[in-house]
């Protein structure tokens, strides 16, 4: 399933506060992107029709539900992301982002952990 920028914003919101109406989703999200109430309505379309996000009916109005979980989606776009820069590999993905990217130490303690986590396993 792929999600645009813009349809990841609104996830985003249902990931750290559901449910949510298309009204509040229109304060912020709608408000930090100068989007119009059409906008978020679409976005939400789409996403419904993608099975990312499912509707329930509360009254007059419809609270948002995220169905598609952040981690599917974190794993699924990082992935992707590899894949078509890096040819799938992690090896030269980590060295061209710490060439332009100065690494902390506190990063260079967390990945030599994951390395040896990795290698016990």
């Amino acid at each position: 399933m792929s999600i645009s920028e813009s349809e990841a914003l609104i996830m985003h919101a249902l990931w750290e506060n559901s449910p949510l109406t298309a009204t509040e989703l229109l304060e912020t999200v709608g408000a930090q992107q100068a989007w119009q109430e059409s906008t978020v309505k679409s976005l939400l379309s789409r996403l419904v029709h993608k099975r990312a996000v499912r509707t329930k009916k509360d009254g007059r109005r419809f609270l948002y539900y995220p169905v598609l979980a952040r981690t599917d989606y974190l794993h699924s776009e990082s992935k992707s992301l590899v894949d078509r820069l890096f040819g799938g590999r992690i090896t030269p993905f980590v060295a061209h982002f710490s060439e332009k990217n100065k690494l902390s130490k506190r990063d260079l303690a967390e990945l030599r952990k994951l390395l040896r986590e990795l290698d016990d396993d």
